[in-house]
């Protein structure tokens, strides 16, 4: 089993409308997504999210679901959680300019947790977060992209064709279109989108 851990903002691209989403093995590699309990705090702390994703509070099926498929740590492993990702927030305060300097915001506290989880649990971090995929370039910590794991959900055939443009377009008429996933929209997923159109002269 290969384990998926999405960051938060990974999980609320894709929630509303892949479902069931956490705890489903698929692929060949046998992947499993789950996500960290401070998902729920952190969407309920940020206005932002809350105004985006109105249906986080709401949806009891999604709800029931991030209770019974996020991770569950023993005290150690806690522990060790907890040293990796002090580690990781310590690197990043003493590195703050350079992430600065490139245009990124530093990972954030809940950020260095996903990407200790990584570390210390093998596990695969989703993230668009491009500091997130900075820092786990840093220390060896294996990351994807959202777009990348919406294709491989499709080449398992969890979801399809059209369910891809669906939640393309929601994103995009939500402003939360990463560049990243628009880049891939006519590579990645050129069969569902077709090529890119360029304006003639």
């Amino acid at each position: 089993m290969t384990l998926l851990l999405l960051d938060t903002c990974a999980y609320l691209r894709l929630a509303r409308r892949v479902k069931p989403l956490l705890g489903v093995e698929f692929g060949q590699k046998r992947y499993v997504l789950t996500v960290l309990p401070d998902v729920e705090q952190e969407v309920l702390r940020s206005g932002r999210l809350r105004h985006l994703f109105p249906w986080f509070s709401s949806d009891q099926t999604a709800a029931a679901e991030r209770l019974a498929q996020s991770v569950r740590l023993t005290a150690a492993q806690r522990q060790e959680l907890e040293i990796a990702a002090r580690f990781l927030h310590d690197w990043v305060v003493e590195e703050a300019v350079s992430f600065a300097s490139r245009g990124r915001t530093p990972p954030s506290r809940v950020d260095c947790r996903v990407l200790a989880f990584g570390q210390t649990h093998g596990a695969t971090i989703v993230t668009d977060d491009l500091a997130m995929h900075d820092l786990a370039g840093t220390f060896d910590i294996e990351v994807l992209h959202g777009h990348e794991l919406l294709a491989k959900l499709r080449t398992a055939k969890l979801i399809d064709n059209a369910l891809v443009r669906e939640i393309y377009e929601a994103l995009d008429r939500n402003g939360d279109l990463p560049a990243s996933w628009r880049a891939a929209k006519h590579k990645t997923f050129l069969k569902v989108f077709g090529p890119e159109l360029t304006r003639s002269s």
